[in-house]
């Protein structure tokens, strides 16, 4: 038996890889930046040695949650981050694996 999965607004669901963009606001160490992800109100850094102020940078996580009458997605990208679902852009559909042979005893 498959688990219902459902696809929600856009074609994403739990399980698929989806991409936010966020912005650069300043470097907060030598190897750390803060940044600021759309419609998400709490601060946010990141490991970039690279990044400069002002540049955008995209995140990939995966769906956790969603939250359909709220039009709120939760995606992990350590920590979970919950922002509007038309902030999101979906990278990779989840596929489950596929077994060729049944689990238990065959017949003989």
């Amino acid at each position: 038996m498959r688990p219902n999965r459902k696809k929600w607004r856009r074609g994403i669901g739990i399980g698929d890889e989806v991409a936010i963009t966020t912005t650069v606001l300043r470097r907060v160490s030598e190897d750390r930046v803060s940044i600021i992800i759309p419609s998400y109100n709490f601060p946010h850094s990141i490991v970039d040695h690279m990044a400069k102020k002002g540049q955008n940078i995209e995140l990939i996580g995966e769906v956790t949650s969603i939250d359909d009458e709220a039009g709120k997605v939760t995606i992990n990208l350590r920590p979970l981050v919950t922002v509007d679902l038309d902030q999101v852009r979906l990278v990779t559909g989840y596929k489950p694996p596929h077994r060729r042979a049944t689990l238990g005893d065959t017949p003989d």
